[in-house]
């Protein structure tokens, strides 16, 4: 007798598992990437300059300098790259809008409300767009005064001074906000898997997305990655 045909995954157990939504493409997983290298690189460069036990212990200032010097100018490369993907754009579109559903998220965030119910999100929720935008006005920031540091010639020394304060204590606030990302990054599986592969479980996004409308969300494994190029369908407009 012939099985009946069945084109979805199979657990071991034989039981049809459930289709995962394409959450991101290709060329935005790269980007990320990219950009978490640089800004890895970044810091550690930075921590090897400024803290003596690590730069007794790594010596070779020269490297490290010019290491940290490169990643840094390099830094919004990645995002002006990856400006050539529609899904890109789309997604920066979203990152750029804040409706009321937004301001509902922040408060229940503020109050510590964490019922699902009470933080409502499109694709990316309150707290990745505040992210995204103090990274954001930071890496421009960081990217200024380092080229400033750098290039001694482009400006007169109270210039430099200047930028050399602000980039040395925005250094050291990014650092402690890029270490809070990580630390929501590694309470959520679900995000890094989607950010990893470019997909996530449906009963994830409901949960904690609920007002995302992928294209396309069943497409099976493997599909073309077209549902990230997409607008914000069904995410209410401010």
């Amino acid at each position: 007798m012939t099985p009946p045909s069945d084109t979805a995954p199979r657990t071991a157990a034989g039981t049809a598992a459930r289709p995962r939504l394409l959450r991101f493409t290709p060329a935005e997983r790269w980007v990320h990437r990219v950009t978490a290298v640089l800004m890895g690189l970044c810091v550690v460069s930075a921590a090897c300059l400024y803290v003596p036990e690590l730069a007794e212990l790594v010596g070779r200032r020269a490297l490290v300098v010019t290491v940290h010097t490169w990643s840094g100018i390099l830094t919004p490369a990645p995002v002006l790259l990856g400006l050539a993907s529609r899904a890109f754009r789309a997604d920066l579109g979203r990152l750029n809008r804040f409706g009321p559903h937004d301001r509902r998220w922040l408060r229940a965030a503020l109050r510590r409300d964490h019922r699902p119910e009470s933080r409502p999100a499109g694709k990316f929720n309150a707290g990745q767009k505040l992210w995204a935008a103090y990274l954001t006005g930071a890496v421009l920031v960081m990217t200024g005064t380092g080229v400033l540091m750098w290039f001694t010639g482009l400006a007169p020394l109270v210039w430099r001074t200047s930028a050399t304060f602000v980039h040395d204590w925005l250094a050291l606030f990014l650092g402690l906000v890029l270490l809070g990302h990580i630390g929501k990054a590694l309470a959520d599986p679900e995000a890094r898997r989607g950010m990893r592969t470019g997909r996530v479980d449906p009963r994830w996004a409901a949960r904690e997305h609920p007002l995302w409308r992928p294209e396309g969300p069943r497409s099976p494994q493997g599909a073309e990655d077209t549902a990230g190029d997409s607008g914000p369908a069904g995410e209410p407009r401010p």
